[in-house]
């Protein structure tokens, strides 16, 4: 097997540019998991492994979470915790292979766009299949898990539209924080508060897969679901805001202009 050296894989897979973006790089990257990620990374080089092989595994280990999430217990719950980390893992070397080998493509950037999309309404619904109790196709649970999966997309989808809307009417794509910032005062103050409360992290995967995760031991001490139906409710609510509020900001934001 042949392949960069660590500092090599470093070096291009993981330039200034990716570590200090704040919008794109999520918190637990900056945090621990890009000290991590580059030794996979050059595991997955040396294996002669292609960026899109990699993606293929993120996309797999998300979705796996949500099906394991579904059955009840606290093991579970754990294990779809550790498939969440590598799905988080996976997610940051797909890019770092990439940047090393050059190997960027249309493809590779659909399927881990796609991968996301995934990943967060697999746990979701696998979380509604959980607070029901027991496996079914029907059930307030199930369906407040389902609703929950699908606005969690509908937000995605919002932000993505985004660069759709720029190409289709010829403007460059921005990642900017003055393009992101309401123009009104008032809409400017709501997004520094719920930035700062970060409420809408609730219905991402990693700290979801760590509020089940909690969830699951609570019921197991306390002998019930409450805990886990109680965060169905509160995903479902948190994401119905997230649909109407997320469309409020872009649309008075800078970036459709």
């Amino acid at each position: 097997m042949s392949g960069p050296s660590l500092a090599e894989l470093k070096a291009s897979g993981q330039p200034p540019a990716v570590i200090e973006r704040l919008n794109d790089e999520h918190w637990a990257g900056r945090l621990y998991m890009r000290r991590v990620s580059p030794r996979a990374t050059w595991v997955f080089a040396r294996l002669g492994w292609s960026p899109n092989m990699v993606t293929v595994g993120f996309i797999v280990c998300g979705v796996a979470a949500g099906v394991v999430v579904a059955f009840g217990g606290l093991w579970p719950a754990i294990v779809a915790a550790v498939l969440i980390q590598a799905y988080l893992l996976l997610d940051c070397s797909d890019g770092e292979l990439a940047r090393w080998s050059g190997k960027f493509s249309a493809t590779g950037i659909y399927l881990d766009l796609m991968g996301h999309y995934f990943g967060e309404a697999a746990l979701l619904a696998g979380l509604g299949f959980r607070a029901q109790g027991h496996l079914t196709v029907s059930g307030a649970y199930v369906t407040a898990g389902l609703a929950a999966a699908l606005l969690a997309m509908l937000v995605k989808a919002e932000t993505d539209t985004v660069i759709a809307a720029r190409a289709k009417s010829g403007l460059a794509s921005t990642h900017q924080d003055e393009a992101l910032a309401p123009r009104g005062t008032g809409l400017a103050l709501a997004r520094r508060l719920a930035s700062a409360l970060r409420v809408h992290r609730a219905v991402q995967a990693v700290e979801l897969s760590i509020l089940i995760l909690i969830a699951a031991v609570i019921d197991t001490i306390a002998g019930g679901l409450t805990a886990t139906r109680v965060l169905v409710v509160a995903c479902l609510i948190i994401a119905a805001l997230m649909v109407v509020a997320h469309l409020v900001a872009i649309v008075a934001s800078r970036r459709l202009r």
